[in-house]
């Protein structure tokens, strides 16, 4: 845990998709941790982080629905961790760790990812060993660190909805309750004196790469849809595989982006995953981090997986380092592969963000 005199190094990533790079012999997220704690084969250097930050998509699940052996097996991978414990880890939902409508709420995720740690003995988190204690339920929580105020949204199948994922494995397009979005307005209205950080498995509509209307999938010119970013089920609105479309089971309710053009800079942050590629994509005019309604910075750290998605999908994560007394946040993209540039430290996706107050202990 820092102190009034350290930085703050906050590791983002997620879509490790465990159950897809298995099979290729690739173990996603043990591999990316054993980078950040001790480098890469390829010659990635090891970089120093305080907590990390998963946005979800630890199951590879695609037509079927996560199972207790790829659980055991993103429990094998957590093993890694030599310089970190894995409560330092702060984990939400993805499209692919839902469970179905017919069966126990989230049953998966919570027994395997466990935020609150309520089924240690199949997770083994210890929510009395978090650095930072969470506060709420599975579906949403928060933690502080300073000043900063992490809200954590999971996405799932809400029971409500007539159409979406249901039993079609990692169909996708958000969702999150109308308990959940209200929980999240609450928080932020009541705490504007914190740097607020959202995380999610998605960004909102129109703000970072390929999160536009039809951005997700590929049309031809034959009219048909074609696995692009993402999967086109045409069962589960493929025109929104790319964003958070579905809150309290209304479709494309535009509920976030309303308060958020309402109050402007209320959140300083949102890090989401979900559309794996490369940093320098650029699809529908946008990159993966921008600024949307005034001072919100949008961002995708998306993937650790190799293979899911694999017309896209690229081996990435970010690291975002905060200095006390300092408004200014460095956001550094490291490559988990050689396969666009040499493994390790991606110079031209470097960025620098300027939050509307300073970072404090």
């Amino acid at each position: 845990m820092g102190t009034q005199h350290d930085e703050f190094r906050l590791w983002a990533f997620g879509d490790a998709h465990v159950g897809t790079d298995k099979p290729f012999g690739r173990d996603s997220l043990a591999e990316a941790i054993g980078h950040s704690e001790f480098g890469g084969a390829q010659g990635g250097p090891p970089f120093d982080w305080d907590i990390a930050v998963d946005v979800g998509d630890m199951s590879g699940a695609h037509l079927s629905l996560p199972d207790d052996a790829e659980g055991r097996e993103v429990v094998r991978q957590f093993a890694a961790l030599r310089r970190h414990r894995r409560e330092d880890v702060y984990s939400v939902c993805g499209n692919h760790d839902r469970s179905g409508l017919c069966e126990p709420d989230a049953w998966w995720w919570q027994k395997w990812i466990d935020p609150l740690g309520a089924h240690t003995a199949h997770s083994g988190v210890d929510a009395g060993a978090r650095p930072y204690p969470v506060s709420g339920t599975w579906e949403r929580y928060s933690f502080r660190v300073g000043n900063l105020l992490f809200l954590m949204l999971s996405d799932r199948n809400e029971p409500s909805q007539t159409v979406g994922r249901g039993t079609l494995g990692g169909n996708p397009g958000g969702v999150v309750s109308a308990e959940t979005f209200q929980w999240w307005a609450n928080m932020v209205e009541h705490n504007r004196d914190s740097i607020i950080i959202t995380v999610h498995h998605y960004v909102l509509k129109d703000t970072t790469v390929a999160s536009g209307e039809w951005e997700g999938v590929r049309r031809g010119a034959d009219g048909k849809l074609y696995e692009h970013y993402h999967r086109p089920f045409l069962e589960g609105t493929p025109q929104a595989a790319s964003y958070l479309y579905w809150v309290g089971g209304k479709p494309d309710s535009g509920a976030f982006e309303r308060y958020l053009s309402e109050h402007p800079g209320a959140v300083a942050l949102w890090l989401a995953g979900h559309t794996h590629t490369h940093p320098d994509d650029r699809h529908g005019g946008k990159s993966h981090i921008e600024k949307a309604w005034g001072e919100t910075y949008f961002m995708n750290v998306a993937s650790l997986s190799r293979h899911h998605m694999p017309i896209t999908t690229l081996p990435i994560s970010r690291l975002l380092t905060f200095r006390p007394g300092s408004r200014e946040v460095r956001v550094q993209c490291y490559l988990h592969t050689d396969q666009y540039a040499p493994q390790g430290w991606y110079g031209p996706a470097e960025r620098i963000l300027t939050l509307d107050r300073a970072f404090s202990w």
